[in-house]
């Protein structure tokens, strides 16, 4: 019997770190339901777990996940009533977005950060193909970078082609667990292949008709960096849907919406079309970005949202 960290999740079969660096590969003990979370995989790539080994074929099963630090959910894809666990344990997100080639959409970036203020998860936004870019999309980019950062994320200007902007990321990267995020095709396995190129991970352009990645990743997987620290790869995603909030807590998890919500006249305002709302007002004066706003209006009036 030993403790593990699960570094890859396929299907319902797991492969597990222990400390003294070996790998084996798990399987679940019977039916396992983690604290009563109600999610389409009970294990997730991050968890801690209790697992009992055969030291000469490096095979386990895992008997008991261990006590969760957090961790970050998403939408199921074929279950709407249901959630995937994207990852356990993690230190911060990275979340790489990308102006053009393709686009990723502001409420994309809204939802995903949304997700992780509500589990406490800090984000840094990495804008990548920076070499790519026309005067327009890079002035679009700084306007982006302008919003984000007033707000309080991290924004870290990035070029895999040359090189620039990377060994910021590896210094916030070190010594860390960090959850790698994004659209397909935004780049995540190529940054992945850039900090650590002995991992040659599968990489493939982006479809220049759709604009659009494919998936190359098709399960979340940790890997350790030669200089400190582990990334965790998953599989690009085109939406994110946020879910296990109360509808009237959505607007706390948008920073400069909850600072002026103090000021509105009623405490119970959602800043839809209250009167006396000075979200609306900071809105019209240019206090808070449109396209904030707009995200906020769009997730707390999202009929397909799961609320609680």
């Amino acid at each position: 019997m030993g403790t593990g960290i699960v570094i890859k999740s396929v299907g319902s079969r797991y492969r597990v770190i222990c400390e003294d660096g070996a790998v084996f590969d798990c399987t679940l003990k019977g039916r396992m339901r983690v604290k009563d979370i109600k999610t389409t995989n009970p294990v997730a790539v991050g968890d801690n777990v209790l697992i009992e080994t055969d030291s000469k074929n490096l095979t386990g099963v895992i008997v008991e996940v261990l006590d969760r630090k957090n961790y970050i959910l998403r939408k199921s894809s074929n279950l709407s009533k249901q959630s995937q666990i994207i990852a356990a344990n993690i230190d911060q997100a990275l979340l790489m977005v990308t102006i053009a080639f393709p686009e990723t959409l502001p409420e994309f970036i809204d939802r995903y950060l949304v997700t992780a203020e509500a589990y406490r998860i800090p984000v840094v936004l990495l804008i990548n193909k920076t070499d790519l870019y026309s005067d327009e999309e890079i002035e679009k980019m700084e306007y982006m970078i302008s919003v984000y950062e007033k707000v309080g994320y991290p924004c870290r200007k990035l070029s895999l082609k040359t090189g620039d902007g990377l060994n910021e990321i590896k210094t916030d990267i070190k010594d860390k667990i960090s959850l790698l995020s994004g659209n397909s095709g935004v780049g995540k396995s190529s940054l992945i292949n850039a900090l650590h190129p002995g991992l040659n991970l599968k990489t493939e352009e982006i479809s220049s008709y759709h604009k659009q990645g494919k998936h190359v990743t098709t399960f979340p997987e940790m890997f350790k960096m030669p200089f400190g620290g582990f990334v965790i790869d998953t599989p690009g995603i085109r939406g994110f849907g946020v879910v296990d909030m109360e509808r009237n807590e959505i607007y706390h998890f948008f920073p400069e919406i909850f600072n002026i919500s103090k000021q509105c006249r009623f405490y119970n305002c959602l800043h839809l079309n209250e009167p006396g709302c000075a979200v609306i007002q900071a809105v019209e004066d240019g206090l808070i970005d449109i396209n904030r706003y707009r995200s906020y209006w769009n997730i707390i009036n999202d009929e397909n949202r799961k609320y609680r």
